[in-house]
């Protein structure tokens, strides 16, 4: 999820929903296929949008993704009265045997880069038909054979994105960890998310712009965004339970092992991440990468703090935060810092800005402008994803990431997380 400016407080986490309605008005409509507007100023424009590509993943394994679609009879959907149950899509990414007449999955299935292109948290900075949303592919491939693996089959990582943030934004990254073992559940949240594909054709559009419109005072922010996390939080749980129930099809049924289970997320994904954690034994370690844990409007207020943020954590929590954010001066951070008695660690990427911790750090810098053609300046790339060159900030990230749950799901060694390194010297520990 991008970063918001309001009435001068930077807000990066959950709060930025509250500011959903300064980029784009709201959909208008209840249906699933509601069109919006795009916000962003005019830029002169290209030629033809620009088709993007995606850093390729470097573990030993090939990637293989399957989609899965879940439906949870027991819950009404929480964003949409009309609907009696809640629909989720899911990627399950997994070690390959072998890609060979597979094809390179879509980062974005057409009615989804239909929608982020109509409306997302990057609207108001990047001008409408720039991009080629639909053109990028991940390096995941689509049903691959799996690799083969232990009695125990892969540990399992869930992806939670950013608040308002479709799964696919963090596709590097679960391709990277996927070639290195394990299996990663990247989750939708329905009405969340710009648009949701359903393999029927449908579009879930999001409600979000909607739903922050009619929280007018902020006691009505506080709930929403209480509301969101919890919506976030009761999808993950369903998404394990599902795992669980042979959801998976037959091919992978036995290859996941749902013993040694991981989340990570940026944003508010990673305030999901820990926030499940906290509520769901089954989750052994979780990442948050630059989420705020608490229901504020400002990422230094106290107020209204998580349970997660009173509690603290017993399991392994690693905090990775952009330039400026850490313990010190993110408050609900401090909150969890000083309740955890589990083992915690906070890295500062230097130069990062809030959506570095996505597929925006390399998709966006793509977006600049060139040979006197149209595009994006310097300064709204600097401003989405920072001053850290994207092949050094994707580096840390895998490097990072992958060290953590190695240690804590696989029990391997390894002392890249115990203190500073010679080989990634973006990253700072913050004491």
């Amino acid at each position: 999820m991008t970063t918001f400016t309001r009435r001068g407080c930077v807000m990066t986490g959950l709060a930025a929903v509250a500011a959903l309605t300064l980029a784009s008005p709201a959909p208008g409509s209840t249906t699933d296929t509601a069109n919006t507007a795009n916000t962003a100023k005019a830029a002169p424009r290209r030629a033809t949008p620009v088709r993007m590509t995606l850093p390729a993943p470097t573990g030993p394994y090939q990637v293989g993704v399957t989609s899965l679609h879940l439906v949870d009879r027991a819950r009404r959907d929480p964003w949409v009265a009309a609907r009696p149950y809640r629909e989720l899509m899911v990627s399950v990414r997994y070690p390959a045997r072998a890609a060979g007449g597979h094809p390179r999955a879509p980062q974005m299935l057409p009615g989804e880069a239909a929608a982020f292109e109509d409306w997302s948290n990057f609207s108001a900075d990047i001008p409408k038909g720039l991009a080629d949303w639909g053109a990028t592919l991940a390096h995941a491939h689509l049903d691959a054979p799996v690799a083969r693996h232990s009695g125990r089959g892969f540990p399992v990582l869930i992806y939670s994105p950013g608040a308002a943030d479709p799964r696919s934004l963090g596709s590097t990254l679960a391709d990277e960890l996927a070639s290195r073992g394990y299996a990663v559940v990247s989750v939708d949240h329905t009405y969340e998310a710009p648009g949701v594909q359903f393999p029927d054709g449908r579009v879930a559009r999001t409600r979000m712009p909607e739903e922050a419109g009619k929280a007018k005072t902020p006691a009505q922010v506080t709930e929403l965004l209480k509301k969101l996390t919890a919506v976030r939080v009761a999808d993950t749980r369903f998404v394990l339970d599902e795992l669980g129930r042979s959801a998976l099809p037959r091919p992978l049924r036995g290859a996941l092992d749902l013993r040694a289970v991981g989340m990570f997320g940026q944003s508010g994904g990673g305030f999901t991440a820990a926030q499940a954690m906290h509520d769901d034994r089954r989750i052994k370690a979780a990442v948050n990468m630059d989420g705020v844990m608490g229901y504020t409007q400002r990422d230094d207020d106290p107020a209204h703090p998580s349970t997660v943020g009173t509690d603290g954590l017993d399991r392994p929590l690693l905090l990775m935060g952009k330039e400026g954010d850490d313990h010190h001066t993110v408050a609900s951070w401090k909150a969890v810092w000083e309740h955890s008695s589990g083992w915690h660690r906070d890295l500062t990427l230097t130069g990062a800005a809030h959506a570095s911790f996505t597929d925006a750090q390399s998709l966006v810098p793509q977006l600049a402008g060139q040979d006197g053609e149209g595009g994006l300046s310097r300064k709204t790339v600097e401003k989405l994803v920072g001053t850290v060159a994207p092949d050094r900030s994707v580096a840390v990230q895998r490097a990072c990431v992958t060290a953590f749950f190695d240690r804590w799901l696989r029990g391997r060694g390894g002392k890249l997380l115990d203190g500073p390194s010679a080989r990634f010297p973006e990253i700072r520990f913050v004491r």
